[in-house]
């Protein structure tokens, strides 16, 4: 039974007015964010959509329609887009990504050694990569983020992940196929730009540009009219500045001015990964066919099995991120957590420490957004702001920790 409707509501609302003061002060008023949105809602109705803060460092206060750079809460879009296509059988989970993309048909592993020159020393791979693995990042491709090896390092030298690509969707795909694996396909869970890849898969099959095939199977149906890669010239002026820390304790600085943005320029491929932008309202229709099975509004955008597939663990171990040996950057704590397909799953919220009901789905970007879905209680809560890196505050397990503290109080523990 859902939180909504056991609980008075009203009662509920003032707990949740001190929750939303306590997180602004504490992170607008005296803390590095430029601005706040908080978003909450039980079984679909919202209950919650605050804004605080200013959107451009030149421009008014925060409003409800504000847009953002989802980073990498794109990846449950894209993930979401690529199992229309599995649902239509234009693509299958265990198919070979060889297949529809030749250039990853001669993989090779790297050694974790480098030769005289700094050279990347390979050997062959056995094993091939599927769609799967692409989903779940158990791939063997990495992210420049990680900054823990010689591979990482080649990455940020080629620009394989960054939010715009220099280079078309061939070019890349090529380029990235020329980049040795860190591990084995299948091996183990290792965060990576494998959306990024999948972005192009779902380009080889539709015949489309993913910015169009993402139009058609997931924004229009979900009526996500803010939502794209690129923002067009009547909504730029509601693009919201993005900050950074560059090292621990210093003032934030602009990365990305709202107004004249990267994301207002047309680029040569998409970013699956992370390159889209979207707002609170729109994400929030995303969650909600997600919590309803696939269902919106009575049209049905994804299949049940599909939904239960993203939303449940897909670790090769069935264990948590712990026994992945978990990658430095995965947006949560590795005990007790698991993967889904676009989010990690809450397997063990006693051992994780983490708020929330078994079963909980949740994920973050790198410019501090976050949602997370409790499909026990029906609640999605979405938090949206521009700051990264996103571990220079703790904003999101702060209000998820608050949601969770009024919903324990409800006697919903």
């Amino acid at each position: 039974m859902s939180w909504a409707m056991r609980n008075d509501q009203k009662s509920r609302i003032a707990r949740l007015e001190a929750l939303v003061d306590r997180v602004c002060d504490t992170y607008v008023t005296n803390g590095p964010l430029p601005h706040l949105q908080l978003l909450l809602s039980v079984d679909g109705e919202v209950i919650l959509d605050h804004c605080q803060g200013q959107a451009c460092a030149d421009g008014g206060s925060l409003q409800g329609s504000a847009l953002y750079r989802l980073a990498s809460m794109s990846k449950p879009i894209v993930i979401a887009a690529a199992l229309v296509l599995v649902e239509e059988g234009r693509l299958a989970l265990d198919m070979p990504v060889a297949e529809p993309m030749p250039e990853f048909s001669r993989q090779r592993l790297w050694t974790g050694e480098v030769d005289e020159e700094g050279k990347l020393i390979t050997i062959p791979c056995d094993g091939a990569m599927t769609i799967l693995d692409l989903m779940r990042h158990t791939a063997g491709l990495t992210y420049s983020i990680h900054g823990a090896t010689a591979l990482d390092r080649f990455y940020a030298e080629h620009y394989l992940d960054s939010f715009h690509q220099r280079r078309n969707s061939d070019d890349y795909a090529a380029a990235l196929a020329e980049a040795p694996l860190l591990y084995r396909p299948g091996e183990r869970f290792h965060y990576s730009a494998s959306v990024d890849l999948l972005g192009i898969v779902i380009e080889r099959v539709s015949g489309m540009s993913l910015d169009h095939f993402l139009d058609q199977a997931i924004f229009a149906p979900l009526g996500m009219v803010d939502s794209f890669f690129m923002v067009p010239p009547d909504r730029i002026d509601r693009l919201t500045d993005a900050w950074m820390v560059e090292r621990p304790g210093a003032a934030p600085t602009l990365y990305d001015r709202g107004g004249h943005s990267r994301w207002r320029m047309p680029q040569k491929s998409w970013s699956g990964g992370g390159g889209l932008v979207s707002s609170a309202r729109d994400y929030h229709r995303f969650l909600s066919m997600l919590m309803e099975g696939g269902v919106f509004e009575g049209r049905r955008i994804l299949s049940q099995e599909s939904v239960t597939r993203m939303m449940t663990n897909q670790l090769p171990s069935g264990g948590d991120l712990v026994a992945e040996g978990a990658s430095p950057v995965s947006e949560t704590a590795p005990e007790g957590v698991g993967m889904g397909l676009g989010g990690a799953v809450l397997l063990d919220p006693a051992r994780a420490e983490i708020p929330g009901s078994k079963g909980t789905w949740f994920w973050g970007g790198l410019l501090s957004t976050g949602f997370f879905l409790d499909p026990v209680r029906r609640v999605i809560g979405i938090v949206m702001t521009q700051l990264m890196p996103p571990d220079t505050t703790r904003l999101r397990e702060d209000f998820r920790r608050g949601v969770e503290e009024i919903m324990r109080e409800d006697g919903n523990g």
